[in-house]
C-alpha cells in the first residue's frame, strides 16, 4: 500500500497534476469534438423532434455558437471516463488495496449512466417537452419561429444534466464505501433531499406540471435506489472491517506466542 500520510502541499501537487492531466485530455477531445460537432448538429436536425420546426439564426454569430457549444459538449462526454478515473486516482492513495480495486470498478458504471440520463432526456423527456410547447403554442395561435441557438441550447439545458444526476447511485456507493455517508444518514435526510430533487427539477424543465413530474419521479427513484446500493455497500464495508480486526487479532497473537 502506498503511504497514506500526505501533506497538505502533496495533496496540492497532486491534485494539480490531475487537473493538467484532464486538460490535456480535454484539449486531445476538444479537436475531437470539433469533427464531431458537424455531423451531430445536421443529425439532430433532421430527427422527427426537430425537422418540423422552423430554426433561424437570428444573429450571425449564432452558427459558431451553436458549432463551438457542440464540440465543447462533444469534448466534455467523450473526457468523462477520464476525469472519473483522476478523481479516483486523487483519492486512491488513502484507500485499501481491496477499496481501490472495487471503487475503480465504479467507473464504467458511472459512464453507463451518464449516458443513459442523456438517453433518456434527450429520446423520452425532451421530446415530450418540445411536443408540448408547439400545442400550447398552436393553441394561442402563435406561429414558431424558434433560433436555432435557442434551439440547441435548450436541448443541451435539459440532457446533459440529467447525465450528471444519473451519477447519483454511483456517489452514494463510492461516499459509502470511503465512510462519508451511510444509509441511515439518507434516510434520516429524506425529506430535505427530496425538496432539493424538487428544485432541482424545477430548473431544468419549463413551468409545466407533466414534465415536472417526468424529471422528478425518475430523480427521486434514483435516490431511493441511491439508498438500497448504500445499504448494500454499507454491509460489505463493515463485513471487510471486522475481517480486517479478525486478521489483526490473529496477527497480534501470534506475536504473542512467539
Amino acid at each position: 500500500m502506498e503511504q497514506r500520510d500526505m501533506s497538505v502541499m502533496d495533496h496540492i501537487v497532486e491534485l494539480r497534476k490531475r487537473i493538467i492531466v484532464v486538460l490535456s485530455f480535454l484539449a486531445v477531445a476538444l479537436i475531437a469534438g470539433f469533427f464531431l460537432a458537424g455531423p451531430l448538429i445536421t443529425y439532430l436536425q433532421s430527427t422527427p423532434t426537430a425537422q418540423d420546426l422552423p430554426m433561424n439564426a437570428f444573429k450571425m454569430t449564432d452558427p459558431l455558437r451553436v458549432y463551438m457549444t457542440f464540440a465543447f459538449a462533444c469534448s466534455l462526454i467523450l473526457v468523462f471516463p477520464v476525469i472519473l478515473y483522476q478523481l479516483w486516482a486523487f483519492v486512491s492513495p488513502g484507500l485499501h488495496e481491496n477499496e481501490r480495486k472495487v471503487t475503480l470498478s465504479y467507473i464504467p458504471l458511472a459512464f453507463i449512466l451518464f449516458l443513459s440520463g442523456l438517453a433518456f432526456a434527450y429520446f423520452i423527456l425532451f421530446p415530450f417537452i418540445i411536443q408540448f410547447m408547439s400545442s400550447l403554442a398552436e393553441r394561442l395561435n402563435i406561429t414558431e419561429q424558434y433560433g436555432i441557438n435557442e434551439y440547441f441550447s435548450f436541448l443541451l439545458q435539459i440532457t446533459l444534466p440529467f447525465g450528471l444526476l444519473f451519477q447519483m447511485p454511483v456517489v452514494v456507493m463510492f461516499l459509502t464505501r470511503l465512510g462519508l455517508v451511510t444509509p441511515q444518514l439518507l434516510r434520516k435526510i429524506r425529506k430535505y433531499a427530496y425538496f432539493v430533487l424538487l428544485v432541482i427539477a424545477a430548473l431544468i424543465t419549463p413551468p409545466e406540471i407533466v414534465s415536472h413530474l417526468m424529471v422528478t419521479i425518475p430523480l427521486l427513484f434514483l435516490y431511493e435506489v441511491s439508498i438500497w446500493i448504500s445499504s448494500l455497500t454499507y454491509r460489505k464495508v463493515l463485513k471487510a472491517e471486522r475481517l480486517l480486526e479478525e486478521q489483526e487479532r490473529e496477527h497480534e497473537q501470534e506475536k504473542q506466542n512467539e
